[in-house]
């Protein structure tokens, strides 16, 4: 038996659990509160991508005439190939059939339906020896056949990463959502209920808590709740996550409360914690008796919102480390949609999810729910703290994979952990979300990169400086330009979110922010991105102030969910036009092409010439500032001790020692030559300067250092020598 069951409904992702569950796990061991938790995605996934489902299915849609398309009299015509194929696709997908790779790359192995119609040339896309990835991309589009088929002919709400997604997406009312749930469950309910109720026989829960955190799971969250409140009423149910803390804020329809017990908002250790409390020990001497944290409940056949407790949440530091035991981490399943590394980060590969930081440390951004708690309080971990976390989900998983699942990574703590994990000699892969500032510099990205980091991904937003002075973005163009070059330069990836749409954005900056993005992409400073169109949130500055910004919202009743609203732009532009050839440049220019087209060719209508000047990326790159070394900024090797040799020089007959230091990197060795006392001293100050000869040394304490013996270290510091060292791993941070 346990006390509490977290479940996150389907759909989230394939490849690895969405975190909300292992977090909230984490902080409940350090509670001694029982519980058990499971992804019902994951799990209904496997089972309906079975043989037996399939046979299922295919039947089910031919005796139901159900096969209507081309597309699916296809698949239905090959199913006996898609039966005898199926459980090796999915085997070979949680990585444990790797030579599966060859036949599935092999001509005429798998069926082909419609989405093999977007393959072209993929020794271009994966090169002679990527046979996994290549395997892997093949062995998604052939799901993605079946998932059309499946939403063809069987239930047209299925989605790898959501299901009935349109029930959620601003549903101010819950008429919608609760008439679906008046119908027949779906097969795809069914399975999801099965594998539920399996799990309440076992553990016996008081209190189920459901992770809603898309709207791609809510009508799921609702299917899950409705069979517990009719088969098992003791049990009470609670729904947190990122759904409710944005949409369901100021929920007010009291049916939702016959499905839920609860609805808890923001940090949900403190209410859970709470509600815990109450369900076990429900008697007035217990000193949390009907006290609740920012939790939403019926009364007197009311919606009430009760915020009685006065206690603070706990802090980042009190609540453990992430808990990923119950899950099925040997059965997620890898896939990879389009040929692009930076996109396979997320569908490829098991991630441990951490955070480095609650909130974001910038929290200005206009367009970004800044006013919402997830957001605005900003309270960082340690980097000692932070990798003992890493090491104990090294230990407990297995995995030494990290993603990072910040608003935005602070740049400070991400040097400080880095630091601490080349400290501990650990080797791990990481990625995260940052901000491009110029805390980025080159010196910054080598050392993440010696840490472990592969990839970054962030907001440029709409390339308009302009635009992002209005977003308070706090950042320009040509910083954007220069951190994205310092990323890439290191070896590690960038992806980059961008946005069109924005309140007063004329078609002119639509435009020149395309032809910025281009120039980005062909000067390899950025690897991926991804263009959506800007939508208006009711807790961002923008909604909470849009005469500002000279918009006109369309304000509806709300009863239900309330974040995007729809709104009128003074300019009166269809931004929607922008929206397929924006998407198709940036996939072109992510697979290496169509930099030489104008940019009138993406686009079926007239668009204006840009004024952005062909090159003006790369001259705002070439004229950066140099940048003077502050007195405080910590000095780094990252090389090793070298090979020393003398030689002496005799020269009208003074003789001069000289000093050769050979140092040899990973992939090539390299020499420095200077007079053999400066040889001895720079020998000496580089073991000091390693990470794990603490402490860190200052350009002021080196500098002080050189001084006692020799003059002008100034001059020193910028002699032949110390930049070589500079470009091999000699860091100033």
């Amino acid at each position: 038996m346990k006390d509490l069951l977290l479940i996150t409904p389907p759909f989230t992702q394939l490849n690895t659990p969405y975190p909300a569950t292992a977090y909230l796990k984490g902080f409940l061991n350090t509670k001694s509160i029982s519980s058990f938790q499971m992804d019902l995605g994951i799990e209904v996934i496997l089972e309906l991508f079975s043989k037996e489902s399939l046979q299922y299915l295919f039947i089910y849609a031919e005796e139901n005439d159900r096969i209507n398309t081309e597309n699916s009299e296809r698949i239905y015509a090959l199913r006996e190939e898609y039966l005898n194929t199926i459980e090796g696709v999915i085997s070979f997908l949680q990585g444990k059939n790797q030579t599966f790779a060859r036949q599935i790359c092999s001509e005429s192995f798998l069926p082909e339906a419609a989405r093999f119609e977007q393959v072209d040339d993929l020794d271009w896309a994966f090169g002679a020896m990527g046979m996994q990835d290549r395997g892997k991309h093949l062995a998604t589009l052939y799901l993605e056949d079946i998932s059309d088929f499946i939403i063809e002919c069987i239930d047209e709400n299925f989605g790898f990463s959501r299901y009935a997604e349109r029930l959620g997406q601003s549903a101010n009312a819950f008429d919608e959502l609760y008439t679906q749930l008046q119908a027949p469950l779906t097969y795809i309910d069914k399975i999801t209920i099965k594998i539920l109720e399996q799990r309440l026989k076992i553990h016996k829960p008081k209190l189920v808590c459901i992770s809603v955190p898309f709207p791609g799971n809510l009508y799921s969250a609702f299917r899950c709740a409705q069979f517990i409140k009719t088969n098992y009423p003791a049990i009470k149910v609670s729904m947190g996550g990122g759904f409710p803390n944005t949409e369901l804020r100021t929920v007010k329809d009291v049916r939702v409360f016959d499905f839920f017990d609860y609805i808890t908002l923001d940090d949900g250790e403190l209410p859970i914690a709470l509600l815990t409390s109450n369900i076990l020990n429900p008697k007035p001497e217990n000193p949390d008796f009907n006290i609740f944290k920012r939790t939403f409940l019926k009364e007197n056949g009311e919606v009430v919102y009760n915020d009685s407790s006065i206690q603070n949440d706990f802090p980042q530091s009190q609540l453990g480390t992430p808990d990923y035991i119950d899950l099925l981490l040997d059965q997620y399943i890898s896939v990879i949609e389009i040929a692009n590394p930076m996109h396979s980060l997320w569908s490829d590969g098991r991630w441990n999810k951490l955070t480095m930081a609650h909130g974001c440390y910038w929290g200005k951004c206009t367009f970004c729910d800044i006013s919402l708690d997830y957001i605005k309080r900003y309270e960082p971990l340690t980097a000692k703290l932070l990798v003992d976390r890493v090491e104990e989900l090294i230990a407990q998983t297995g995995e030494r994979g990290f993603h990072f699942v910040d608003e935005a990574a602070p740049p400070a703590l991400m040097r400080e952990m880095a630091i601490e994990i080349i400290r501990r000699k650990l080797t791990i892969t990481w990625w995260t979300n940052i901000r491009f500032e110029k805390s980025f510099t080159a010196d910054l990205c080598t050392l993440l990169k010696a840490s472990g980091c592969i990839a970054v991904s962030g907001g440029l937003e709409v390339a308009s400086d302009r635009l992002l002075a209005l977003i308070d973005k706090g950042v320009t163009v040509e910083q954007v330009a220069a951190v994205t070059r310092n990323f890439t330069e290191t070896g590690i990836m960038v992806h980059s979110y961008l946005m069109y749409g924005y309140p007063s954005q004329t078609v002119q900056e639509t435009i020149d922010s395309l032809e910025m993005v281009r120039q980005m992409f062909e000067l390899g400073i950025i690897q991926s991105g991804f263009w959506h169109q800007f939508a208006l949130t009711a807790h961002s500055p923008v909604g909470l102030n849009p005469s500002e910004y000279g918009i006109t919202p369309n304000y509806k009743s709300i009863s239900f969910a309330n974040n995007d609203v729809m709104f009128k732009d003074k300019t009166g532009i269809d931004h929607e036009q922008f929206s397929f050839g924006l998407k198709k440049s940036l996939f072109n220019f992510m697979h290496g092409i169509g930099f030489d087209m104008p940019l009138q060719e993406w686009f079926e209508f007239k668009i204006p010439k840009t004024k952005i000047a062909h090159d003006f990326i790369i001259n705002s790159l070439e004229n950066e500032p140099m940048l003077v070394t502050r007195p405080t900024a910590k000095i780094v090797w990252l090389g090793g001790t070298p090979l020393v040799s003398f030689q002496a020089k005799t020269k009208k007959g003074v003789t001069r020692e000289r000093a050769q230091l050979t140092f040899f990197t990973k992939r090539e060795s390299f020499d420095i030559t200077t007079e053999r006392e400066k040889a001895e001293w720079l020998i000496h100050i580089l073991e000091q300067l390693k990470i794990g000869a603490e402490p860190l040394l200052t350009y002021a304490q080196i500098k002080a250092d050189y001084e006692t013996h020799f003059e002008d270290f100034e001059l020193f510091w910028v002699s032949k020598p110390i930049n070589t060292l500079r470009e091999q791993g000699l860091l100033v941070l």
